[in-house]
């Protein structure tokens, strides 16, 4: 697959942010606590459920056309993380969304 492929959210896919949880995790995050268990959004297709972390919102967000490397470049500047560490979490969260059938590779 070729890096330069752009990603899009499946139309099919309706979400939810949870805004308490979401206010909660940004509080947290101001504290520098870990916030990677905590839920801020769901996402809903045919009968799928998947609660996602505020990183996997971010994510989630920036898949609007963008390229892999866009991806990470927009995240890189709103996370303090190490290049090849935000690579990985970014391209597990990405196999995990393509597999569910949630984003689609143009």
């Amino acid at each position: 697959m070729s890096m330069a492929k752009k990603i899009r959210r499946n139309p099919d896919v309706m979400w939810r942010e949870e805004d308490e949880a979401l206010a909660g995790v940004q509080d947290s995050l101001a504290r520098g606590d870990d916030v990677d268990d905590v839920g801020t959004a769901v996402l809903f297709s045919g009968g799928t459920m998947l609660s996602i972390n505020f990183l996997g919102l971010e994510i989630w967000k920036l898949c609007d056309n963008r390229s892999f490397d866009e991806v990470v470049q927009e995240l890189i500047n709103q996370f303090e993380v190490e290049e090849n560490v935000l690579r990985e979490d970014v391209q597990a969260f990405l196999d995990e969304l393509a597999l569910k059938g949630f984003i689609i590779y143009e």
